[in-house]
């Protein structure tokens, strides 16, 4: 595409979506994205070779090669340093690119066509409106039909009840909670999760079906292990569980009017100074991430889309306007992780089964939301993420006495042992926005893409004692299920999965997603939130606020 409307750097849970949008509002937009492109006939080997230099055409979407590259072997496909959804280049032989964290910990983002959807559980509630109301530059009742839009187009819909669900449920109704099957949550209850994942094949019982059959059909098989990059469907559009790379994406090919290259990493955005606008931005510098050849790209209008990292730290590196709250005040829901080990006649008892076998169905199918504290949601993932996530990391250091902290040797053996009869509770902290946290660059390290981030995260006093309080509730409602032992992970503040706010609206961004100090710059991904929505997961509210910016930048910026 030589002489794009706009261009869109990033193609994950905003990117992709303000894309399609504004190809079906006319305009023409290309996508730069620093990562691969999986399922595309333009590249065959997309770890191994260069391949092609973009794609537009829906045509060139080729499920075979998806259900080939996403294997579900969880060191192929989740490995933070060599994975194929990591954050780095194509070529896995390379490092990935490097953060520079002060604190202990790490970020679990993926690069390449899709983002960080790809190995997203797929949750997609809504906001706690009481976060929204009075706090934020737009109301929650604004935001609703955005969020409307969204559910309809991925869709979203309710999770089905597995195993792990129904044993959720079941100690949460013990502990006195109510179920709250709303998607405007206003009190504290339990609800099957909002996930954008298409309901199961209403004939995954129908013995004449083998999982291979109903794997090449339309709806959601139960498999499991959704983190690893979902492959099963007729086609690259009718994939089970909804990330950007099959819904957005290839609705916004369809549009005629929307290109989109890998590899391509964003290293400046370039401006000019406008007689009437002022400062203004007029296009990008890019990089190829396999050849290092630079190029600079022009368009009408800019969209950042790169993620809460990423995107303050190209604005520094930009050397745009200084602005005090650029990479300020990131929330990251303060994630903590709570596991229960059943026994089989309390399972017999419940479920029918000796085994919760928590792999199966939806990664997360339930949730419990709190108002005011944040969330609870069911957990259930592969034995190798398990073992990491539920006993390999700890702020706490080795678990004496009180089952918290890293677990190994013949403990470690044993839980595992139990792993098809454990239930994991994942935490998500209600936290306050710090304007101390944060992401900058560093003074002196640099990559090939210019200085690298710092990034920077020390919860508050009132977030360590919400995500307290939402601890006890977690072991209460195991307990109350039956688990006979409870083990908590106490993880490092700093383990980043949630990133929002760094680019707030209302401080960095107008209520239209357009920077205040640079005309034709616009922010579509987590760190325009005003805050961490209620430790509610924040993709859905991302595509929302990008929906709205689509609207709006089409309606001053279109030829």
């Amino acid at each position: 595409m030589a002489d794009p409307d706009v261009i869109v750097i990033g193609s994950g849970g905003g990117g992709g979506v303000i894309a399609k949008e504004l190809g079906e509002a006319g305009l023409q937009v290309l996508v730069l994205e620093a990562g691969p492109w999986y399922g595309n006939s333009q590249w065959p080997e997309p770890n191994a070779e260069r391949g092609g230099r973009q794609s537009a055409d829906p045509a060139d979407l080729n499920i075979h090669l998806l259900r080939a590259q996403y294997d579900k072997r969880e060191e192929e496909m989740n490995d933070l340093i060599a994975g194929k959804l990591r954050w780095g280049p194509a070529d896995r032989g390379r490092a990935p690119w490097f953060r520079n964290f002060k604190q202990r910990g790490f970020a679990w983002q993926n690069s390449g066509v899709g983002g960080t959807t790809q190995s997203y559980f797929a949750n997609s509630p809504r906001a706690i409106p009481s976060t929204i109301d009075g706090i934020w530059p737009v109301s929650y009742r604004e935001l609703i039909p955005y969020y409307e839009k969204v559910e309809c187009t991925l869709p979203v819909a309710f999770a089905p009840t597995t195993a792990k669900e129904e044993l959720f449920y079941y100690g949460a109704r013990k502990a006195g909670w109510q179920l709250n099957p709303t998607l405007d949550v206003t009190v504290p209850g339990y609800r099957p999760q909002p996930n954008a994942i298409l309901p199961p094949n209403p004939d995954l019982m129908n013995p004449k079906y083998s999982m291979e059959r109903l794997s090449w059909m339309e709806g959601c098989t139960l498999a499991g292990h959704c983190v690893n990059g979902c492959p099963h469907g007729p086609s690259v559009d009718k994939v089970a569980k909804r990330s950007t790379l099959v819904s957005y994406v290839p609705l916004a090919l369809s549009t005629g009017r929307v290109a989109i290259r890998p590899n391509a990493f964003a290293v400046r955005i370039l401006t000019e100074t406008h007689p009437a606008e002022g400062l203004r931005a007029v296009g990008v510098r890019v990089r190829n991430t396999w050849t290092g050849e630079t190029e600079e790209l022009r368009a009408a209008a800019v969209v950042m889309a790169a993620g809460a990292i990423e995107s303050p730290r190209l604005w520094l590196n930009s050397g745009l306007p200084d602005n005090p709250w650029v990479g300020r005040g990131l929330a990251n829901h303060y994630i903590d992780w709570v596991t229960g080990m059943f026994d089989e006649r309390e399972l017999l008892s419940i479920l029918g089964s000796p085994e919760i076998d928590p792999f199966v169905g939806h990664t997360s199918g339930g949730r419990l939301d709190y108002p005011g504290l944040g969330s609870v949601m069911v957990s259930g993932i592969s034995p190798g993420l398990t073992a990491s996530m539920s006993f390999g990391i700890s702020e706490a250091g080795y678990a004496g006495t009180e089952r918290r902290g890293r677990i190994v040797g013949p403990e470690l053996q044993h839980w595992m042992e139990q792993y098809r009869r454990t239930l994991s509770l994942a935490i998500l902290t209600d936290d306050e926005v710090d304007c101390r946290n944060g992401i900058s660059v560093d003074p002196v390290l640099k990559d090939e893409h210019g200085p690298v981030p710092i990034v920077n995260y020390v919860p508050t006093r009132r977030s360590v004692e919400k995500r307290e309080k939402l601890a006890a509730i977690a072991v209460d409602l195991l307990r109350r299920a039956g688990a006979k032992k409870v083990h908590r992970a106490d993880w490092p503040a700093a383990l980043m999965i949630h990133m929002e706010s760094t680019m707030r609206m209302g401080f960095v961004v107008d209520d239209h997603g357009e920077a205040y100090q640079t005309k034709r710059l616009f922010i579509a991904d987590n760190s325009v939130h005003y805050n961490g929505i209620g430790g509610a997961n924040p993709t859905l509210t991302t595509q929302a606020l990008a929906t709205r910016t689509a609207e709006r930048l089409a309606a001053k910026y279109v030829r």
